[in-house]
């Protein structure tokens, strides 16, 4: 990080207020958005397993299909947290508008992609003949939300840039409430089976989406900002988002692989591996949670041109995710004999497990080096470089995990593998912070 003079302890404790006040409802907000999943998964069980196999492999699709449009939330806090450090509602406002109506662009040209290619989707996630039919149902009508879960993903960082994570929490718990009675009703009230999930799943993010754009148009009107679609404005949206897809797709195909070698290791490592990812994703929500906060603080500052303040807030972030990941790797440790058991009762697969997830455990501070200065990189629009730097960890990353196999590894040393790549992440944006490069103050980058 750039070295600076300690700021006085209340501007510390400043500092401490606005992270808290942004984080916490982040983090309540990155939760509820999984446990749709596990509603789903909850009611569809009762229904048979090729029910909850069809349902696993469209919600793997779905989840992959959405989360690489996550950039519809990074950018648009970013650029709209600049615009209120300036001062200008107004033009911010707007552009989280352009933000909005890039969503609604993409989401109706995935949804025209998926309708009909579904079935060859399924197929080619290995489905098999009982699961199929269940998995197309699933997945067909739930793409009809996609536009519904972009405009989320993309209004989402409008209020995340306005500095407000309050509201994004209340939606998403109204959403989670919403979904679990629709998907209770239509599966088994009104008898309509997995696509009864699926329809019930659809309409609590239709209700989400709408929820938001009341609170942004309620809004653009205070401030008199246009709603209506800006072509320069929305290509803008697009242009600024293209680095950070390229930063998410490195990042998804880092995980694929992970899960790829872990499969080659066999059954009871590809277990392990599975309870590993589910309980390092659930960590990186808490971590994600300040790199939120992190957004949304240091665009404001620098879009008031408040150089030396992003750089403070910045140290102060970084030391935040570092006692935040000591913490967390230690909870893994003293709760492990309590959560290992409620995934698996395979003393194989519990034996594989135990010294990767200490491995995790001890690592944690890394990740949440990693994550903190993400999110300050993100709310300094510095996406060109994460883009590279996360194309430069995938390269690093990549042969030495596809190695394992072959010099007969197992689990360890593939999460060994994967504390490499953290590793790579933390020291490459760990330089840029300290070279200061990222400090472009301004209401535009």
């Amino acid at each position: 990080m750039t070295q600076a003079p300690a700021p006085p302890k209340a501007v510390r404790r400043q500092h401490d207020r606005e992270i808290i006040s942004l984080a916490v409802p982040a983090f309540g907000a990155l939760v509820a958005e999984p446990l749709f999943l596990m509603v789903d998964s909850a009611i569809v069980g009762h229904l048979g397993t090729p029910q909850l196999a069809g349902l696993a492999i469209a919600a793997a699709l779905l989840a992959t299909a959405v989360s690489v449009f996550v950039f519809l939330a990074y950018a648009t806090t970013a650029a709209v947290a600049r615009r209120v450090g300036a001062g200008d509602l107004q033009a911010a406002i707007r552009q989280g508008m352009d933000g909005i109506w890039l969503a609604l662009l993409l989401g109706g040209a995935v949804v025209t992609l998926t309708l009909p290619t579904a079935p060859w989707l399924v197929d080619v996630f290995g489905a098999s003949d009982t699961a199929a039919p269940y998995a197309i149902t699933y997945l067909r009508i739930s793409s009809l939300g996609i536009p519904a879960m972009l405009v989320v993903l993309a209004a989402t960082g409008v209020l995340r840039g306005l500095q407000d994570t309050r509201t994004p929490l209340y939606v998403a718990i109204a959403g989670f409430a919403a979904n679990a009675g629709l998907n209770v009703g239509l599966v088994y009230g009104a008898g309509l089976g997995i696509a009864g999930s699926a329809w019930g799943t659809v309409l609590a993010q239709c209700g989400m989406a709408v929820a938001y754009l009341v609170v942004v148009v309620r809004g653009a009107r205070r401030h008199g900002a246009s709603l209506r679609p800006d072509a320069a404005g929305i290509r803008a949206c697009a242009q600024a988002g293209v680095p950070l897809l390229v930063r998410t797709l490195s990042l998804r195909a880092v995980l694929m692989i992970a899960t790829a070698v872990a499969a080659r290791l066999g059954d009871a490592e590809v277990a392990a591996h599975q309870i590993i990812l589910s309980l390092w994703s659930l960590m990186a929500f808490a971590l994600d949670a300040i790199a939120i906060a992190g957004q949304a603080i240091i665009g404001r500052y620098l879009g008031a041109d408040d150089a030396e303040g992003a750089r403070q807030v910045c140290r102060r972030m970084v030391q935040w995710g570092a006692v935040s990941g000591v913490v967390l790797g230690a909870l893994i440790v003293l709760a492990r004999p309590l959560f290992i058991p409620l995934f698996t009762g395979d003393t194989t697969v519990q034996d594989t497990l135990l010294p990767a997830l200490l491995v995790v455990a001890v690592t944690q501070p890394i990740a949440g080096v990693v994550f903190v200065l993400d999110g300050v990189l993100m709310g300094a629009g510095d996406g060109p470089y994460l883009a590279w730097a996360m194309l430069l960890t995938l390269v690093a990353f990549a042969p030495v995990a596809l190695l394992v196999p072959a010099l007969g590894g197992g689990l360890t040393a593939l999460w060994w593998a994967m504390t490499l790549m953290m590793t790579v992440r933390m020291l490459t944006l760990w330089l840029r912070s300290r070279s200061g490069r990222w400090l472009v103050t301004g209401a535009t980058r």
